[in-house]
C-alpha cells in the first residue's frame, strides 16, 4: 500500500511537471500565445520551476524522482531500494505522457493556428544531428545532475535542485535541449505522434532515453568508488 502511494505521488508529480515544462515551450513556439518567441532564458527558468513544483509535490512522500535516470542512478548507488525501480519509472513514463497530453489540450486552439513544426513543444531534438555525440552530451548532462543529487545527499532541498536544474539547462542545454529524463521526452514524444500525426523524430528517441540513463550509471558508479 505505501508503495502505491509513492508510485502515485511520482505519476502526479510528473505529470504537472510535464505540462509546466512542456508548457512554456508551447507558450514560447506556438502562434499567439503571450509568451511567444520568449527565449531560452524562459525556458530553462521555467522548466527549473516545473522541477521544483513536482519536488513540492511528491518529494516527502516518495523522494521525488520524477525521472527514470535518477531512480536508476540512485539504485545503483544504493540509495533506493531495487524492487521499487520498475513501478517508479512506469509512474514517471505515465506521468509524462499524460502531462504532454494535458499541454495538447491546454493549447490546442494555438495548435490549431500554428503553421510551423511543433515537435520542440514535446520532447527534445538535437540542434546538430549527430547522434554519438548527442548521446555523449545527454549522458554528460544527465551525470551532472544525478551526481550532484547524490552528493547532496541528506542536505536536499527543493532550491538546490531547482537552480541545479537551470544551470544545466542554460550551461549544458544548447545541444540537444537537455532532456535528462526518459520519462521526460518519450511520452510527450508519444503524444505527438498520437496528437499532431507529424514526424516525432523516432530516429532519434532513443538519444534522450539511454543518454541519461547511461549518464546516471556513470555518476552512480563513480559515487560507489568515491
Amino acid at each position: 500500500m505505501v508503495f502505491t502511494v509513492k508510485c502515485l505521488y511520482e505519476f502526479i508529480a510528473t505529470m504537472i511537471m510535464i505540462l509546466l515544462g512542456d508548457g512554456v515551450c508551447a507558450g514560447n513556439t506556438l502562434k499567439y500565445a503571450k509568451g511567444q518567441n520568449g527565449g531560452w532564458v524562459v525556458i530553462t527558468l521555467a522548466w527549473g520551476l516545473a522541477v521544483m513544483t513536482g519536488v513540492l509535490i511528491a518529494g516527502p512522500v516518495s523522494g521525488a524522482h520524477l525521472n527514470p535516470a535518477v531512480t536508476l542512478g540512485l539504485a545503483i548507488a544504493g540509495s533506493f531500494a531495487w524492487n521499487e525501480v520498475f513501478g517508479y519509472i512506469l509512474a514517471q513514463m505515465a506521468g509524462g505522457f499524460l502531462g504532454g497530453l494535458l499541454v495538447y489540450i491546454y493549447y490546442r486552439d494555438h495548435f490549431k493556428a500554428h503553421e510551423g513544426d511543433v515537435l520542440g513543444v514535446f520532447c527534445t531534438m538535437p540542434a546538430i544531428d549527430h547522434k554519438s555525440q548527442n548521446f555523449l552530451c545527454e549522458l554528460i548532462a544527465t551525470f551532472v545532475l544525478v551526481f550532484v543529487i547524490l552528493a547532496m545527499g541528506a542536505q536536499e532541498s527543493v532550491f538546490p535542485i531547482t537552480g541545479l536544474i537551470m544551470a544545466i539547462g542554460m550551461s549544458l542545454g544548447g545541444t540537444t535541449g537537455y532532456a535528462l529524463n526518459p520519462a521526460r521526452d518519450l511520452g510527450p514524444r508519444l503524444v505527438h505522434q498520437l496528437c499532431v500525426r507529424k514526424d516525432s523524430g523516432w530516429a532519434y528517441s532513443w538519444v534522450p532515453v539511454a543518454g541519461p540513463l547511461a549518464g546516471a550509471a556513470v555518476a552512480a558508479g563513480l559515487w560507489i568508488l568515491l
